[in-house]
């Protein structure tokens, strides 16, 4: 009597030592357990609270050495996003490189879901300062991009109110997909290689209106955003505001189209090339330093 207990506990010890170790989906399934061995080798049902696949990565998005269109003389983008629509128009001849580069991304519908994740107003200063995006929402996209620099432009416009710009490091030719847009005169930077290569001509009380709550606690958390994506921002800071969209004017769609050679669009083969946790080495700038990647 006192042997078949024994056994009949070791059998029951052993069962909760395979519960417990069970995994997450099947802990609501809803089935009790059952004793003989062979059970436990069947697999789970799938459970009805399953995470949905992820949606694959266009090909395209994972290129930027195909990436070498060049862009018109003069056009616009419209962006929308989840304050409303603004328009930014570009001018190559201000910057050629980044025009190039700005234009591939809005034909490849790179800007899709991605964070403004900088808003930086500053309610004891006299000026606010900028609001900075383009770290790509998958981790996967954003290290490709962040990895292919383009070769600076010469200064040829002011960062005054409503100019864009490529924010970058210190390093020369370190522009790569992270852009700004100046809320006001900030053309102290005009002496530091940042390039404006469009201005927003529309919208501009829609770019004001981007959540700034944050101020610079996003600023040393690009690391972050470019490892973990929008999963970590949405988690860590819910209350961003997000591109939804950005096509060329007068498309009906934004595909990539066939690429023709650009030398002036070539991604930088320089030892200075960011990387997706570069910008997390930057010390966190005041309102009034450089945007950095």
């Amino acid at each position: 009597m006192r042997r078949t207990l024994t056994l009949t506990m070791a059998i029951a010890l052993f069962g909760l030592h395979c519960d417990s170790s069970a995994p997450e989906p099947t802990k609501d399934t809803g089935q009790k357990p059952r004793s003989s061995a062979s059970s436990r080798t069947i697999a789970p049902k799938p459970s009805a609270t399953a995470a949905a696949p992820k949606t694959p990565v266009d090909p395209a998005l994972l290129a930027p050495e195909k990436a070498t269109l060049t862009a018109p003389d003069k056009w616009k983008a419209r962006f929308t996003t989840t304050k409303g629509d603004f328009v930014i128009e570009v001018t190559r001849d201000w910057a050629p490189n980044g025009a190039d580069r700005f234009f591939n991304l809005v034909k490849l519908g790179y800007f899709a879901d991605v964070a403004l994740f900088r808003a930086v107003k500053k309610p004891e200063s006299p000026k606010d300062f900028m609001v900075q995006f383009g770290i790509h929402g998958v981790p996967e996209v954003a290290t490709k991009w962040l990895n292919a620099n383009i070769q600076d432009d010469p200064v040829k416009q002011s960062n005054t109110e409503g100019f864009v710009t490529y924010a970058q490091t210190n390093s020369p030719n370190s522009r790569s997909v992270q852009i700004f847009i100046n809320y006001a005169d900030n053309s102290f930077l005009d002496s530091k290689r940042f390039a404006p290569f469009g201005k927003v001509v529309e919208g501009m009380d829609v770019v004001r209106k981007f959540y700034s709550g944050y101020g610079e606690k996003t600023t040393s958390r690009q690391g972050d955003i470019a490892s973990k994506g929008n999963e970590y921002l949405r988690g860590a800071y819910p209350e961003l505001d997000y591109i939804k969209s950005a096509v060329v004017v007068g498309d009906s769609e934004a595909p990539a189209g066939s690429a023709s050679a650009s030398a002036s669009a070539a991604p930088s083969a320089s030892a200075s090339a960011a990387t997706s946790g570069a910008a997390s080495t930057s010390a966190a700038p005041a309102a009034s330093a450089a945007p950095k990647k």
